[in-house]
């Protein structure tokens, strides 16, 4: 898991870390430059991270933040990870900007997220800021921004580790040590489990079988300090991922390694400033089954064996001293991804394919912004500001070759595609304007882009039956927005509601074109089960609703007793023509009008404590045709702790209590997949200090 459970009440005692609270929110470790002034315009919100879930699923308990499919990955494809908010989805590629500590995180060849490699660092807490055009951190955040914080632990080491349902374990260990004036952490993650069968009852053949896991993870920080204002903050982490879907030839693996060297200065009268310099090493690999209508047979279709991919980047930031009222923020960031996809297709049978396929490339961004916020006067925040951004796609290209007789090692495709590039120039400003002590009227406008992954521009992918071929001629998505909201916060209350308006336009979607049996450019054959899909640009999607966030502290009624409650509208809808007309006025693929989370938590600072959590997802649709749906569903989640000692706990958590069926996608010919049934863990956790 991502924190040990009583890493939380000792980040007051960072030395080297500025700390951020309010009677509420959880304390953040900035580990950067501190918050900006101007970061009162917009509409963000903040939550601990603790033990007792992954990230992933923590994440999840934000209404209108999500992935393209409902399963977690313990059982979903690792290419379907990607986050978006506000509604911006129908597409697997990331349209929220998530960042570690200031580091991009987004695989370099996919944008989709590794979510298991982050259970083994030790993290305090996140920001989930909703909206795009984030100018200080770079090109991506067309939906928003979510930052995770590292934690500084102290001296401590703490174990935990648990046995569920199916044969599941997790464990996790982290070591923090003070060396002299810095700080020390070595965190690591195991998890296993026999899985479920997803394929849901009724609907189940011989070849459905307990999709399993197997994932781990182990990450290094160090900070220390260089002088009275500067920091250094070096991170080394590494991941491993194998999952299977259910079936034979469905298995996924998918490793990585990340480093990063951060310098930051936050003096309090001089200039401040900060310099990153990070590189991302991805992998995967995955195999693709046909299963036949009655699900008693499946044969291998399609193999991605060696998908490696490389991240390289640099940020820094510098803020001169220009008064007490004004902060000026001036920056620049690079960015460059390079990747292949090797693939095997067209099989003879399952060991012997007819043809492989190369196809890669690689891309770059390189920028600067300038932004400025002014304290107007006691009660007005004024923001604003913008950034100039250069991109390229270079080097792509795609080649097929023959495998076998009766023309092996003939080419069949071999295309080298034209080097592309642009400009884009993005903005954001706002307000925040105090109308009374506890009172906050804020508003925020803004504009942003997101470069296509190599994944969209150059890897075809299937889903059951369902193929989907690349498209190398796509163009960046833009989004305009703007936002108005109230936010209300005393000691033991707070409710924000915020209203929002998004324009997205040339939006990356997978368009249907074709129904099977046939062959198709770029994917091969597609049988009669199956559809025939490209990624496209569409004219634009268009996403406007509401969102509420609330959390009241009822220590007067019982000590260390909170509830949170969150609810998110959406009403998007897509806008298209030419080849994409047949989806024109639908409604994006993947994307709820309603979602809901609330918890009620106490839990004293041993550890002892009780958690119950509730998740609504409306339905949505499965495809961008909107012909399958899938129903909405509610769960609940729990967990009790017991503090034997000051060190140690016994915990027990319950997954999805009632067992609810979450359907995370439905075939083209009806078979339903469901998310994580009931899972029931049990667990010990000892710490030494």
């Amino acid at each position: 898991m991502s924190v040990p459970a009583w890493g939380q009440d000792q980040v007051d005692g960072a030395e080297n870390e500025k700390v951020l609270a309010s009677p509420l929110s959880p304390p953040i470790i900035v580990t950067g430059l501190p918050e900006s002034m101007g970061d009162s315009a917009y509409s963000a919100t903040d939550i601990a991270m603790d033990s007792s879930q992954t990230v992933e699923n923590a994440l999840r308990n934000i209404p209108g933040l999500q992935q393209f499919r409902r399963s977690d990955a313990r059982s979903a494809n690792p290419t379907s990870q990607g986050i978006t908010l506000r509604g911006l989805g129908g597409n697997a590629s990331s349209r929220a900007l998530l960042i570690l500590d200031g580091v991009p995180q987004a695989d370099p060849f996919g944008g989709w997220v590794a979510w298991p490699g982050y259970d083994a660092l030790a993290l305090s807490s996140a920001r989930i800021t909703r909206g795009g055009g984030s100018g200080a951190n770079g090109q991506g955040a067309i939906s928003g921004t979510i930052e995770l914080f590292s934690d500084d632990i102290g001296d401590l080491i703490e174990l935990g580790a648990a046995y569920g349902s199916r044969n599941s374990v997790d464990a996790d260990l982290i070591i923090g040590r003070e060396l002299g004036q810095g700080q020390l952490t070595i965190s690591a993650n195991y998890a296993r489990g026999d899985g479920f069968i997803p394929i849901i009852e009724g609907q189940r053949g011989s070849v459905d079988r307990q999709a399993e896991y197997e994932q781990a993870g182990i990450a290094v920080r160090f900070v220390a300090p260089l002088s009275d204002n500067t920091e250094l903050q070096a991170n080394v982490r590494a991941f491993t991922d194998d999952r299977e879907r259910g079936f034979e030839f469905s298995d996924n693996h998918n490793d990585g390694a990340d480093a990063s060297i951060h310098l930051v200065n936050r003096s309090e009268t001089g200039w401040q400033w900060s310099a990153l310099a990070y590189v991302q090493i991805r992998n995967f690999d995955v195999s693709f089954g046909g299963v036949a209508n009655d699900r008693n047979s499946v044969n291998r279709v399609f193999e991605q064996f060696n998908v490696p991919s490389t991240g390289l980047g640099a940020r820094f930031e510098v803020r001169p001293p220009v008064g007490d009222n004004i902060e000026l923020r001036i920056g620049g960031d690079w960015r460059r991804t390079e990747g292949t996809t090797n693939e095997n297709f067209f099989f003879a049978d399952n060991d012997t394919p007819r043809r492989s396929r190369r196809a890669g490339g690689n891309t770059a961004t390189y920028g600067g912004f300038v932004e400025a916020s002014l304290q107007a006067s006691d009660a007005l925040v004024l923001t604003g500001g913008g950034r100039l951004d250069f991109w390229s796609i270079d080097d792509g290209f795609r080649k097929e070759i023959e495998l076998i007789n009766p023309f092996p090692g003939s080419v069949r495709t071999d295309v080298q595609f034209a080097n592309r590039s642009g400009t884009e120039f993005t903005g954001r400003g706002g307000f925040a304007y105090d109308i009374a002590d506890q009172l906050t009227f804020r508003g925020a406008a803004y504009l942003g882009w997101r470069l296509p992954t190599l994944n969209e521009l150059f890897r075809p992918f299937r889903v059951g039956p369902d193929a989907t071929a690349a498209n190398e001629l796509l163009e960046p998505e833009r989004i305009k927005g703007a936002e108005l909201g109230l936010d209300w916060k005393s000691d033991n209350i707070s409710i924000g509601l915020t209203a929002f308006y998004n324009e997205l336009d040339n939006a990356v979607a997978n368009v249907t074109l074709d129904s099977g049996p046939g062959l198709f450019p770029g994917v091969g054959f597609v049988s009669g089960a199956g559809v025939f899909r490209q990624r496209q640009n569409l004219d634009n999607i268009t996403s406007k609703g509401i969102e509420i966030d609330t959390e009241f502290d009822l220590s007067k009624l019982v000590e260390n007793l909170s509830i949170r409650a969150a609810y998110a509208y959406v009403d998007a809808e897509v806008n298209s023509s030419g080849a994409a007309v047949g989806v024109d006025g639908l409604r994006p693929a993947q994307i709820p009008k309603h979602n809901a989370s609330a918890s009620v938590r106490w839990q004293q600072a041993d550890g002892t404590g009780a958690a119950v959590s509730l998740r609504y997802i409306g339905s949505q649709f499965e495809d961008d045709q909107n012909s399958r749906s899938l129903d909405n569903a509610l769960t609940i989640n729990g967990r009790l702790g017991f503090a034997v000692n000051e060190s140690l706990l016994v915990e027990g958590r319950v997954e999805n209590l009632f067992d609810t069926r979450i359907e995370t996608a439905i075939s083209s010919n009806g078979i339903v997949e469901r998310a994580f049934p009931r899972t029931f863990w049990i667990g010990l956790r000892a710490k030494i200090e």
